[in-house]
């Protein structure tokens, strides 16, 4: 490797695992690190989201802090002459999250934040309980985004894409001879939800014999 090569990052390693995934999978680990559901097709946004849920969970990390504040361990303390003997009960851990399990942990969650998690990440639901008992962050049940209609009925769906992003796809869609935009995410919604195994559901949006 030449000497100014700069090694892989983990990081890098991680994005890369990220980008691999299908929108499926990606949504599962948004769901698994992030503690919400979401729906967003934007590939993009959802690696960006699991990314800064996944620094700022290690940020808090007791054991990060403590490697952060201290290079090396300190040397072990020499056994004490009254130790106690062996089969003595331990002193019970302090703080009202200590004996709680995970599942009591999450139904405080849903109690102080107004919602579901399906995190198992026991550390960022208590941070997230105390921010959400100061009043640091929302409660309560996301606002489902206005759907407007058409006037033929059909509803709008809000897409995000990144400028450079959507203008590379319309090119392709272009490129392929698709008459629109509409007429290719119905052909990928198709592709997908047939992949999927949804038969019924990839039925509806099947081309046309025109198109």
């Amino acid at each position: 490797m030449p000497r100014n090569a700069a090694p892989k990052t983990t990081k890098t390693t991680k994005t890369k695992m990220l980008e691999s995934m299908n929108l499926t999978e990606l949504r599962a680990r948004y769901r698994e690190v992030v503690g919400e559901e979401t729906r967003s097709p934007n590939r993009t946004h959802l690696i960006r989201r699991i990314e800064e849920a996944l620094a700022a969970k290690k940020r808090r990390s007791p054991t990060h802090r403590a490697t952060a504040a201290t290079p090396s361990a300190p040397p072990a303390p020499a056994a004490r002459a009254d130790t106690p003997s062996e089969g003595t009960q331990p002193a019970p851990r302090r703080g009202r999250f200590a004996n709680m399990s995970l599942e009591e942990v999450q139904a405080k969650y849903r109690e102080v934040v107004g919602r579901p998690t399906g995190s198992s990440d026991i550390p960022y639901l208590k941070w997230k309980i105390r921010e959400a008992e100061a009043g640091r962050v929302p409660v309560g049940p996301r606002p489902e985004r206005e759907v407007k209609v058409g006037e033929d009925g059909k509803r709008v769906i809000p897409l995000s894409f990144d400028a450079e992003d959507l203008a590379v796809l319309d090119k392709a869609w272009r490129d392929a001879g698709i008459p629109s935009r509409t007429r290719f995410f119905k052909r990928a919604v198709h592709r997908e939800l047939t992949a999927m195994g949804a038969t019924e559901a990839a039925a509806r949006f099947a081309p046309k014999e025109e198109e």
